[in-house]
């Protein structure tokens, strides 16, 4: 009986084990802060519920920030800057000012999941790798004081400069100048099963090695593989070799089990005259490809199947960054809170992206129909918004913004053309209402979606006339009409990934549950009846 015991017992663990396999990557996003006008923390809120991303990293514990994530269920890692780490070092009580401060008020009703202490602490000016460990360490006292040293997990950022070589992906290493800071924070690190967080840009390994590396294998286009001439591992893109060397470097230093957190990755969409692929169409591609990787086709060669949690880098385009002029415009979006250019977050469109056929400036397509179907004047659950142009801006002002949404932003106003509906009256003002509108509901209707530069307004009153008709966004009880040749922009329906209430992570989980459910719960039955 005790052998049928031990046997069914692990079977059960073997299948539990099986299981936890199909737990899915993440897909989180970067939202940094270093720009002007940028929308408030609320709406910034907003917008990514928008999207439906449940992981965010910021990069200090505003407090502000973390009141308007309250409640959402969005998961948070909140940073340390490298300028408070000596304060953080140095005093216990620093640390526990902080956290009293910044986190225990906002906690749990803000999901604080994990902190970044330091930003690439290697490559800082004022090298202060010596004080990541002891603020590490002060962060984790405070914490277990407050009985939450298992539920926020405690870790540092890292760039990819932290090796001394990162090709072939098996012969990678740390730099030695780094190995005794290294040693003791990756011994921190399993003991708490936190992360090893780092930064993966392969944008920066083709703009430097043009010569050498295939800009199609650094955007996961590569229709040939490299060969890690060690190991025989074949590598289709940049991103996987670049994790494997920093997988491969661990096993190096014996710290094998350590989870690794991809905590940066992203594309520019403009940089200076000699950074000719930093273009909208690139970061399109390049992020809409890393995350239908991440998503769909976890692990990298040397680890198949591992969960790779990944953070895109990043919300907003910041201005007031230093450096080149890419490092100004890695963001998705303007600081305006209008696109530059469209990202399928959740990695479920089928449409094949690529810097020659990729599209900026426009939301998501369930389809490439030239027919879309939208809401015109419709109902639906919660009040009906449009956005019109301001008539207290100016000719000037409105012209430009009008010239934006009909050029970069994708709208097609061929509806203002003459002989066209939407044609008279012929003024710029209400040509531009007519643009604004159109892209505002084919971005999702969000308040961030009719900023154009403070020259448009939200209204509750349909804005249609005669045969022009305004577009809503679809909404559950209104009147669905199909329009041909006036509106054929991207228009994400209800049944859209973006429109819905889960992803395809979500989706995962919930099959996990289920199968768990049914055939975990029998099987452990059995062990207890034999018991008996």
């Amino acid at each position: 009986m005790s052998k049928r015991l031990k046997l069914i017992f692990w079977t059960c663990v073997s299948i539990l084990a099986f299981l936890e396999l199909g737990v899915a990557s993440n897909i989180g996003i970067c939202y940094g802060r270093n720009a002007d006008n940028l929308p408030s923390p609320n709406k910034v809120s907003e917008l990514i519920q928008h999207l439906n991303i449940k992981f965010v990293r910021m990069y200090d514990a505003n407090i502000d920030v973390l009141k308007a994530f309250a409640n959402t269920g969005i998961e948070l890692m909140i940073g340390v800057p490298n300028a408070d780490l000596l304060a953080f070092a140095q005093f216990q009580s620093n640390v526990d000012t902080w956290l009293r401060n910044n986190i225990l008020p906002y906690y749990p009703t803000t999901k604080i999941t994990s902190i970044s202490v330091g930003l690439e602490v290697t490559e800082a000016p004022d090298n202060a790798t010596g004080l990541v460990l002891p603020a590490m360490q002060n962060i984790h006292t405070a914490l277990k004081k407050a009985g939450l040293d298992k539920k926020i997990k405690i870790s540092s950022s890292h760039s990819l400069a932290i090796l001394s070589r990162s090709f072939p992906p098996s012969s990678a290493s740390f730099s030695k100048k780094h190995l005794t800071f290294l040693k003791p924070m990756l011994e921190f690190l399993v003991e708490n099963e936190s992360p090893f967080m780092i930064d993966l840009y392969p944008y920066y390994a083709y703009r430097d090695s043009a010569e050498k590396v295939q800009l199609e294998y650094a955007l996961f286009e590569s229709s040939s593989q490299v060969v890690d001439p060690a190991t025989g591992l074949l590598y289709s893109n940049m991103f996987d070799a670049q994790l494997d060397a920093i997988y491969f470097a661990l096993t190096a230093m014996n710290f094998k089990t350590i989870k690794v957190m991809v905590t940066e990755s992203g594309w520019p969409s403009k940089g200076s005259p000699k950074e000719t692929a930093a273009t909208p169409d690139n970061a399109l591609a390049y992020n809409t490809n890393l995350i239908r990787h991440v998503i769909g086709d976890p692990g990298t060669p040397a680890k198949p199947g591992e969960e790779i949690d990944v953070y895109l880098f990043s919300l907003f385009n910041e201005n007031r960054k230093p450096g080149m002029e890419s490092e100004r415009n890695w963001g998705m979006f303007y600081a305006n809170g209008t696109s530059v250019y469209a990202l399928d977050f959740t990695g479920e469109s089928t449409v094949p992206v690529s810097p020659s056929n990729s599209t900026t400036g426009v939301s998501p397509s369930p389809g490439d129909n030239s027919n879309s179907t939208v809401t015109i004047g419709g109902g639906g659950v919660g009040a009906k918004r449009w956005c019109i142009a301001s008539s207290q801006a100016s000719v000037t002002e409105l012209q430009s913004a009008l010239d934006w949404a009909c050029g970069p932003g994708n709208v097609d106003c061929s509806a203002v053309q003459p002989n066209q509906p939407c044609f008279e009256p012929d003024t710029v003002l209400s040509h531009a209402s007519y643009a604004f509108n159109t892209y505002y509901q084919q971005s999702g209707g969000s308040s961030l979606d009719c900023s154009f530069g403070g020259v448009s307004v939200e209204i509750d009153k349909d804005p249609s006339y005669g045969n022009c008709l305004y577009m809503i966004a679809p909404a559950t009880d209104g009147m669905n009409r199909t329009m041909a040749g006036n509106i054929t922009g991207n228009i994400t329906a209800i049944d859209s990934p973006l429109a819905s209430p889960s992803t395809s992570n979500e989706g995962v989980r919930q099959m996990v549950v289920s199968v768990a459910v049914s055939v975990l719960l029998p099987c452990f039955v059995v062990s207890l009846s034999l018991l008996w």
